[in-house]
């Protein structure tokens, strides 16, 4: 378990850099120039705006070489500009956020001192009651982190769940990520960590959030090999 940072703006690779020249070549003509460009947080950020960079990634999915941080920024920053969420520093979060869970063992929950995970929300909930300041802190936000993953990623699953085998559905997501997200953002370690105002958004766009990550994971990616966790954290479901 890991404090997510909004950083998916400054972890550039090389490949990063040849794609966006590749298709921006045009109004940025090499390398270096492109470079000092993406130095500048206004003109990064102007840059990463440009539709066409979006396009592209849809287009040449089937031989793409970029960073999983750049793909899932460029992806979030335009479906949630498109949702009314214009803040780029939510963006850049919920891409940190997927580019983390989309890793081998994503949504694995370890406190400190210990070697087993929490698989379950209601093992986060339990472990809360005995939790230091900052792993209280770790702990909502990754409860809302997850909710949000969950709800946002696999909607679908969780209604065939909540019809057939009376799961929680997704209101119970929200509310959870909702609640969380909420803690979270009045922890005084937000503050430290500067994610105070971004976890306010979350929790009070809950539900504007969720349905932009239903479009993403609708129409322009697929994380179609469950991870077991996930399957596990879907099942498990006590309050």
């Amino acid at each position: 378990m890991k404090v997510i940072k909004p950083n998916c703006r400054v972890q550039f690779a090389a490949q990063d850099v040849d794609f966006i020249l590749s298709v921006l070549g045009g109004k940025i003509h090499d390398t270096e120039c492109l470079v000092k460009l993406l130095a500048d947080e206004d003109t990064r950020d102007l840059i990463l705006d440009d539709e066409e960079l979006l396009r592209a990634l849809l287009e040449r999915r089937a031989c793409l070489q970029v960073s999983t941080h750049f793909y899932f920024y460029i992806l979030v920053r335009q479906t949630f500009k498109r949702s009314g969420i214009d803040d780029r520093n939510v963006a850049d979060y919920v891409a940190a956020m997927l580019a983390e869970f989309a890793r081998a063992e994503r949504g694995s929950c370890v406190l400190p001192g210990q070697s087993q995970s929490l698989d379950y929300f209601f093992e986060m909930l339990a472990a809360l009651q005995t939790a230091d300041d900052h792993t209280a802190f770790q702990l909502r936000a990754h409860v809302g982190n997850y909710s949000l993953f969950l709800s946002g990623v696999f909607p679908d699953r969780i209604r065939v769940r909540a019809e057939r085998r009376g799961f929680p559905d997704l209101r119970y997501y929200e509310a959870l990520g909702r609640t969380h997200f909420r803690a979270a953002s009045d922890h005084r370690l937000a503050q430290r960590y500067e994610l105070a105002e971004i976890l306010n958004t979350l929790s009070e766009r809950f539900e504007t959030t969720r349905h932009a990550l239903n479009d993403i994971s609708e129409r322009l990616f697929t994380m179609s090999a469950v991870d077991p966790s996930v399957e596990r954290m879907l099942i498990g479901h006590k309050n």
